[in-house]
């Protein structure tokens, strides 16, 4: 089992939790970020955290958003647009950074913000 970042967090990404991670499983994408479900400790230190309520115990999760558990794990174990390969066990998120790219689910996902490009992030998440 794992934690799972859902729907609320697309174009949030207030990043608390990734301050709170202490294994540093939770990585940025362009509008959403994802923790490694591989990386994960289950330790919870991420949930309370979470402004939104995005973040939660994988059995916990609502139904509307259960989609977000296989996506959570799709964006390290398929290849992201524009890219050749999965990313795997890239050995945490500081070591790689942010990625502009996300899965298909959240990056379909309607802009919660009508003005927005798709580039950075509205709560200090990327480049605005």
């Amino acid at each position: 089992m794992t934690y799972v970042i859902a729907e609320p967090c697309i174009d949030v990404m207030d990043r608390a939790c990734v301050e709170e991670c202490p294994v540093d499983c939770i990585y940025e994408g362009g509008r959403s970020l994802y923790i490694h479900p591989d990386e994960c400790i289950d330790c919870g230190a991420c949930e309370p955290v979470c402004p939104v309520e995005a973040i939660y115990y994988e059995d916990d999760l609502p139904a509307r958003w259960e989609a977000f558990t296989d996506d959570n794990a799709r964006f390290f174990h398929r290849p992201l647009p524009g890219a050749s390969a999965a990313l795997g066990m890239p050995g945490g998120a500081n070591k790689l950074g942010p990625l502009a790219a996300d899965t298909e689910l959240v990056s379909g996902h309607p802009h919660s913000d009508p003005t927005a490009t798709g580039e950075g992030s509205p709560c200090g998440g990327g480049a605005s």
